[in-house]
């Protein structure tokens, strides 16, 4: 259906209040393009939808809309459709909603579950936040290793249903162990009097249900499995975790990545519902610690007045060094932050991280500082603003960016791996941080060439 076509007509029914007709057009509508229609309503206008399509329609469509209009058309929808919706619900949704409500809010709306489903809800909402606890869910397909073929296909008849996912069977003990999970395909294919334990092959992967969330990005990045089985540490089944909620949360993660290497603060909602106060709330600590660091700046460039009075050339190059500087720390640590959260380096890699960059550092630093040479050499030809010092200065200006790419690249690299060594959020060596950090020591590191070439000329 293109509902692009069909939009204006529905927009018409809603404000003419032609409840019928809209019924009768929304019925063969699918729960995607119903979350999609919604994005372009009112909340009252989208409880008046909720009201008119039916209950499996309502808690799918409910499911695809985005935490915020979830929460709000929760006030906007009578207590009994409330009470479907997340009674329908699949679990792991459903705590991503409760985890965002107000205590109040909570008890309110567990009161509207029915006891199964309190339980459920209650049992995973007291996990630790940001943990996996969080993302599993208790409806799968567990299969005792003793029976046959024929018997597992008869339960998957009766409760399959209520199954997540049909695409994995999990093989569990008496006691509820997992003992491995098996393709359904495997099961179809199998005599019907064969049993189960005769396909396992113990190549399974589980996650620990305490451990965090980025741990299940990482597994599903190394499977081609549609769920994954969450276990306690002795390795009783208590859940899944399927690869849609990966996608979500792998989409969240790297948003708040993105964002604090942009030094912001991450935000928890859309862009365009962030209120100006919370905006605020969220740039103006890190642009302050920034500006401070700044200060450092111009702190070091004072400290060294009498070196700039004498030779007013060398404060030409002064934006031309600490920029090379940031740009190569911010290479390197955009590089490090990245590899970091794919698993591709861990902390025990410091040394070979360290020596790569000292290596690339070096070469990048011998590029740039020979460009920079080469500039003071050929306006040298062309005009006499550098007078017959202009080979110290060319020196000078090449060491110097030579010197702070090399500490710049070094830097960018290691303050991730430091800042993940003592358990902060390795994206927060954001590259305006890592460039107003080189930018005090690149001014030590530029006047200290100087300094040392220049005196008995220039200085």
């Amino acid at each position: 259906m293109e509902i692009e076509v069909e939009k204006p007509l529905i927009f018409a029914l809603i404000d003419q209040g032609e409840k019928n007709q809209l019924a009768e057009r929304l019925e063969t509508w699918l729960p995607a393009e119903l979350a999609e229609l919604c994005a372009d309503l009112s909340t009252q206008e989208q409880a008046l939808v909720f009201s008119l399509i039916d209950r499996e329609q309502a808690y799918q469509t409910f499911e695809l809309l985005d935490l915020n209009a979830q929460v709000l058309l929760l006030d906007a929808l009578r207590n009994r459709q409330v009470q479907l919706i997340l009674n329908d619900m699949s679990a792991d949704n459903r705590t991503a909603l409760l985890e965002q409500l107000d205590s109040e809010q909570l008890n309110k709306l567990l009161k509207l579950l029915t006891q199964k489903e309190r339980r459920v809800a209650l049992s995973l909402l007291g996990y630790p936040e940001d943990s996996i606890g969080r993302l599993m869910t208790p409806d799968y397909i567990a299969v005792n290793q003793d029976w046959t073929v024929r018997e597992v296909l008869d339960y998957i008849r009766r409760v399959g249903e209520k199954s997540e996912t049909l695409d994995v069977i999990y093989i569990v003990d008496d006691m509820g162990y997992l003992m491995d999970d098996i393709n359904i395909g495997d099961i179809l294919l199998a005599d019907d009097d064969q049993p189960v334990k005769e396909l396992l092959d113990g190549k399974f992967t589980s996650l620990l249900v305490t451990a965090d969330e980025e741990v299940a990005v990482n597994a599903f990045s190394n499977t081609t499995r549609v769920a994954v089985p969450v276990t306690d540490a002795g390795g009783l089944l208590l859940g899944i975790i399927t690869v849609d909620d990966v996608l979500d949360l792998a989409k969240k993660e790297d948003t708040e990545d993105i964002q604090k290497i942009g030094a912001v603060e991450a935000l928890e909602d859309p862009y365009m519902d962030v209120g100006l106060g919370e905006m605020l709330r969220k740039r103006a600590p890190w642009l302050v610690v920034l500006f401070i660091g700044e200060l450092f700046t111009a702190s070091a460039m004072g400290f060294f007045e009498n070196e700039i009075a004498k030779a007013v050339v060398l404060a030409l190059f002064i934006p031309l060094i600490v920029s090379s500087g940031g740009n190569s720390g911010s290479q390197a640590s955009t590089l490090i932050i990245r590899a970091l959260a794919l698993g591709e380096i861990t902390i025990g890699d410091w040394w070979k991280i360290m020596r790569r960059e000292i290596i690339t550092g070096a070469l990048l630093g011998l590029i740039l500082g020979l460009l920079g040479f080469v500039r003071v050499g050929v306006w040298n030809v062309f005009t006499e603003l550098y007078g017959q010092h202009w080979l110290p200065i060319g020196l000078t200006i090449g060491l110097s960016v030579a010197f702070v790419v090399l500490w710049g690249t070094v830097m960018g690299s290691m303050m991730p791996l430091l800042l993940k060594r003592l358990g902060a959020d390795p994206a927060t060596s954001s590259a305006p941080f890592i460039a107003t950090l080189v930018d005090v020591t690149g001014l030590i590191i530029y006047f200290s060439i100087a300094a040392l070439l220049l005196t008995g000329s220039l200085l």
